[in-house]
């Protein structure tokens, strides 16, 4: 399904009827974009990722390719963690950027567009944010509006309220793991 590439406004973009098809459609700097059809090892990390945040709290949530809406932009990240109280039971996303953003590296995406999406969160509000570049078996990681650092084997992985002391050799088994 094709979006009209004209449209150049937030409010006129979330009037589509076809943004939230797979794989989702965000709004990145007054266009409309598709993200590219994940992978099975971006499928698996999603979905095992989450089950490890989630299994390890329940002051935050952790959840697969949720829309979020900051304005001017509306990104759809691999996988958001918000705060359990900032969850309503009302359909819609929650309001402002997500406490945590996690996003996964597919080759046909460029690194800069989604460092730009996640310099965006981390602008209006958004605490910690990783990178995962699966190929690379590292991850870069931004807490609140400081510099990345770069994470790569046994380094333990900063979380929110120290949610769980993933490292990166674990996240990236995680590609392989059938379920967690």
């Amino acid at each position: 399904m094709q979006l009209p590439t004209t449209t150049n406004s937030l409010d006129a973009f979330l009037q589509q009827p076809n943004i939230e098809t797979s794989p989702a459609w965000e709004f990145i700097h007054g266009q409309p974009q598709q993200k590219p059809m994940p992978t099975l090892f971006h499928s698996r990390l999603q979905r095992n990722l989450v089950n490890a945040i989630n299994n390890k709290t329940e002051a935050y949530e952790a959840i697969q390719e949720l829309r979020c809406i900051i304005p001017p932009l509306s990104p759809v990240p691999d996988i958001v963690v918000v705060k359990s109280d900032r969850l309503s039971d009302e359909d819609g996303p929650p309001q402002g950027s997500p406490d945590w953003i996690i996003e996964i590296h597919s080759p046909d995406r460029r690194t800069l567009d989604l460092q730009n999406k996640i310099l965006h969160c981390l602008g209006n509000g958004t605490q910690l944010a990783w990178l995962i570049d699966i190929q690379r078996q590292q991850i870069w990681v931004w807490e609140n509006e400081e510099l990345p650092l770069v994470f790569s084997g046994t380094d333990i992985l900063p979380t929110l309220d120290n949610i769980s002391d993933l490292t990166v050799e674990e996240v990236i088994a995680m590609t392989q793991q059938r379920s967690s």
